[in-house]
């Protein structure tokens, strides 16, 4: 059983893996942490991020659970599932924002009159558009095929104490 002493170091060690993670962000992309943010709420909208982040963060403890020794085994059946599904919602959350971004684009498409004059306008805000419909599949899809292979193997790994006696690991001399 899961008591308070086991998962509050837990979730101050993703909070730690959180705040690394935007440290390296903003050292390799020369951004301040405002801009940084700035940037992802325009690539990808708050609403996006709101719905992501919980996620991936029970995703990422699911993981970490699940590779704990002093879990036990229905415990880790548990939060593998509760992984699996973060996963899915994450994969799933992605693809309903492609087809967001995509009709809100076409939407608005659909509303100004295609000009000489206007042409550069419209493919300004379709591209504004479509680049916040794709890049919520770019980080959505993987973050979730990653999330759900962790989450896998962790699951099948052999225990540390348990030699590994494979047949074809073992030559007979003939």
């Amino acid at each position: 059983m899961l008591t308070l002493e086991k998962w509050i170091p837990t979730i101050f060690r993703l909070l730690g893996a959180v705040i690394m993670l935007l440290a390296i962000a903003s050292y390799m992309t020369n951004m301040t942490l405002i801009d940084l943010l700035s940037y992802v709420e325009k690539v990808f909208s708050f609403s996006f991020v709101l719905l992501f982040a919980p996620l991936i963060f029970f995703a990422g403890y699911a993981i970490v659970l699940v590779n704990r020794a002093d879990v036990d085994k229905e415990q880790k059946v548990f939060w593998f599932e509760i992984g699996q599904q973060s996963a899915n919602g994450m994969s799933t959350l992605a693809l309903t924002f492609t087809l967001l971004g995509i009709s809100v684009g076409i939407g608005t498409l659909s509303k100004q009159s295609l000009t000489p004059e206007t042409v550069n306008n419209v493919i300004g805000v379709l591209t504004q558009q479509f680049s916040m419909a794709f890049m919520t599949t770019v980080v959505g899809l993987p973050a979730a095929t990653l999330s759900r292979a962790m989450l896998s193997i962790s699951m099948v790994k052999p225990p540390k104490h348990r030699p590994c006696n494979l047949p074809f690991m073992h030559h007979q001399k003939e």
